[in-house]
């Protein structure tokens, strides 16, 4: 029986950086995949005759550029093609367009509120301050503040200096933001509705949160920390859909003799002695391997697929109350021909970015309050694209593809367990909302995939459909992440690790806490890494 030196569990993107960077290392290394195809939640699927639908995650900013720069993406066929902006519709039949360009956005926020268009800049600034403090952090490993070992205490001294040439004011607004709602925040620069509810949005994707939740403001922050070819905050469409991402991925992986299986996912991680040795695959087949990287959730990984006798009971306690809640849906549309938006200019190239129908934050808190009670939001939030306008190749000419991430989706209804008519009633209520802002839409529309919290558990292996493997709240970041004492991609069992989205510096299609991961790896095998430093973009 071959014995590898690393079995990468799931083949997402987390999974692929980490098997990448292990492979260029020299290391013998298996990912092992339950799909038929690999990327996770970055996947470009065929569901309908001629299209290819990016049917969980849909954009790209957060792809850490050390990453695309060490594994040669480019090279590898991918592209990432920038969006222009966006717009809020209102019910009012108005509309706030949004722009890359700062100083566009400024004038258009003008039309609203010469007050909040003086504010963007001061809010602007604000922010990109704070990516500074936070960006260096996500490519480095935290340390355990408990710990006395020479490491640790140096990434703390690090941690120290780099808050220390904050100013005193500078720290202490940090320190509010941290815990802050993202409705509060926006309170302190801006006084339009249209435009709080545009900006808010940053602060919901993805979240059991709602705007006016503690701890929303991060997530914000979260989603601005990205870039498009140095553009910092910018977003883009992989080109061919997010699968793309992963496919380059892939062939990187193939080109350093790297291997991947698919079609049979994992019963359970074999431990003996204290040590994983391998895992054993759906069917009973075993692969031998002498460490195993996970990259499901932490919950999957040692809830399931780890035997508990094997783990300390404290440790069991802490993944138990590690939250991961579900609050969003997809719904992906093959369309007959592009939807006419009315309150948007004819030829407006709002079209090709964002488009939004919640035109106030009180709107988003009440589609919350519904996935409170057990409910689908009857009204709501959609972040609604159509990067066929900018990617052609997705579908037949004169066709297109339309992507709706929605908040808020519960994991458990409050009649119970999700059925297929939940799933097709929650669908319907999301394509009528288009259908208000854009008559006669249902008539363009070809084929609707539509996927609950059910549907991406199931089929993507994300517990309770939660995007982000993990709340991004402050008690669930750093060294907290995913739980106090296994912070550094290592478990309570030696040569069981971690690579996923549950750990530093938590989710989005960035790749970090898989490159971070296998840094680890190769520190702990004692190999030379082929990771060039990471710079700062800012």
């Amino acid at each position: 029986m071959t014995t590898y030196d690393a079995i990468i569990v799931g083949g997402g993107h987390n999974g692929l950086v980490t098997a990448c960077y292990l492979a260029k290392a020299g290391l013998r290394v298996v990912v092992v995949e339950k799909n038929d195809w690999i990327g996770g939640a970055a996947v470009s699927r065929s569901l309908h005759p001629g299209f290819t639908f990016s049917n969980c995650s849909y954009v790209s900013s957060l792809l850490r550029p050390e990453i695309m720069r060490d594994l040669d993406l480019p090279r590898h066929g991918l592209q990432i093609l920038p969006y222009e902006g966006g717009a809020v519709m209102t019910r009012s039949g108005g509309y706030l367009a949004t722009y890359r360009d700062h100083d566009a956005n400024r004038r258009e926020f003008a039309r609203y509120s010469k007050r909040d268009a003086e504010s963007y800049d001061r809010y602007a600034r604000d922010v990109l301050r704070t990516c500074r403090f936070i960006r260096p952090l996500l490519m480095r490993t935290p340390p355990d503040p408990t710990s006395m070992r020479p490491r640790d205490l140096q990434e703390l001294v690090y941690l120290g200096r780099h808050t220390g040439a904050r100013s005193q004011t500078e720290l202490l607004e940090m320190m509010r933001f941290f815990t802050m709602s993202v409705s509060d925040f926006l309170d302190e620069y801006f006084e339009n509705p249209v435009i709080k509810a545009y900006l808010a949005v940053s602060g919901i994707i993805g979240t059991a949160l709602g705007p006016m939740s503690p701890g929303s403001a991060y997530v914000l922050l979260h989603h601005y920390m990205g870039d498009v070819d140095g553009n910092v905050g910018a977003w883009g469409f992989a080109r061919g859909g997010m699968g793309a991402i992963t496919q380059a991925m892939g062939k990187a992986l193939a080109a350093e003799g790297g291997e991947i299986r698919t079609g049979k996912g994992i019963e359970r991680i074999l431990v003996r002695n204290g040590r994983a040795i391998g895992v054993v695959l759906e069917g009973g087949d075993e692969i031998r391997g002498r460490r195993v990287i996970s990259s499901m959730d932490v919950k999957r990984t040692f809830l399931k697929c780890v035997e508990e006798k094997e783990l300390p009971a404290a440790f069991v306690k802490s993944v138990r109350n590690f939250k991961i809640r579900g609050s969003s849906g997809k719904v992906n549309i093959a369309l007959d021909g592009v939807p006419n938006f009315p309150a948007l200019p004819e030829g407006s190239p709002c079209t090709r970015g964002d488009l939004h129908f919640t035109d106030s934050i009180e709107r988003m808190e009440r589609a919350y309050d519904d996935w409170k009670a057990g409910r689908w939001s009857r009204d709501p939030f959609q972040d609604v694209m159509i990067p066929t306008l900018i990617d052609p190749t997705m579908t037949p000419p004169g066709k297109h593809f339309m992507s709706c991430f929605v908040q808020y989706c519960p994991p458990k209804l409050d009649t119970g367990e999700w059925t297929d008519a939940d799933r097709d009633a929650f669908g319907a209520a999301c394509i009528n909302q288009i259908n208000d802002y854009a008559p006669g839409f249902k008539d363009l529309v070809l084929y609707a995939e539509v996927r609950t919290p059910r549907e991406l558990e199931r089929e993507v292996g994300l517990t309770e459909g939660n995007i982000f493997q993990g709340e991004l709240t402050f008690d669930q970041l750093l060294f907290n992440r995913p739980v106090p004492g296994a912070a550094q991609y290592r478990s309570p069992i030696k040569d069981l690790y971690m690579c996923g989205s549950s750990t530093h510096p938590g989710g989005g299609v960035m790749g970090a806490p898989g490159r971070n991961a296998a840094a680890e790896v190769l520190r702990d095998v004692m190999r030379p890494s082929t990771m060039r430093s990471a710079y700062d973009v800012l």
